[in-house]
């Protein structure tokens, strides 16, 4: 397997974009199952509930990482080469509204491939260092997300082996 010195395969930086997307969306998955239950002590006995704002909060953190996966795939179309134009036309807005709105994460996803740069400047700011470690270990996550695809595969699809780690493109830089 062809590695760099720091062990990440050298994949493109869409590669890598459409990684972190993936890792949202299987994150916003994971949390959004749990909302389906309806525990057994959950409600009180006229349909009340025992604890007033639990779901609503629940609710409200789906919403902020459906809101992540969103931006992510804003991200990963830009660095894959859609222009505002073509974001504006899908997200129905003006391109001008799209560049504002989305501007700042894809800067810090950019800055997220020049690990000098963002240490030198902080404005990488509101991304995780989970986030930088997906970004320069990419294969370890993509690895992780196979697994994790396979698990909860619903049997109709055939999906390989690799579902994920697969289907990222190596940079042949």
């Amino acid at each position: 397997m062809d590695m760099t010195e720091s062990g990440a395969a050298p994949y493109t930086d869409a590669a890598r974009a459409r990684l972190v997307m993936a890792y949202a969306a299987c994150e916003l998955a994971d949390f959004a199952r749990f909302a389906v239950p309806i525990g057994e002590h959950e409600l009180n006995p006229d349909g009340t509930t025992r604890a007033p704002g639990t779901e609503l909060a629940h609710a409200a953190r789906v919403l902020a990482l459906a809101e992540r996966f969103f931006e992510a795939a804003v991200v990963f179309e830009r660095v894959a080469g859609a222009d505002w134009q073509t974001i504006g036309d899908v997200l129905q807005v003006s391109p001008e509204t799209a560049r504002v709105r989305y501007t700042r994460p894809e800067a810090a996803f950019r800055q997220l491939l020049s690990p000098d740069e963002a240490r030198s400047s902080g404005a990488a700011g509101e991304v995780t260092s989970l986030r930088a470690h997906l970004v320069g270990q990419p294969l370890e996550f993509a690895l992780d997300l196979d697994d994790w695809v396979l698990r909860h595969r619903d049997g109709d699809h055939d999906l390989g082996t690799a579902p994920v780690s697969g289907g990222l493109v190596r940079d042949e830089a």
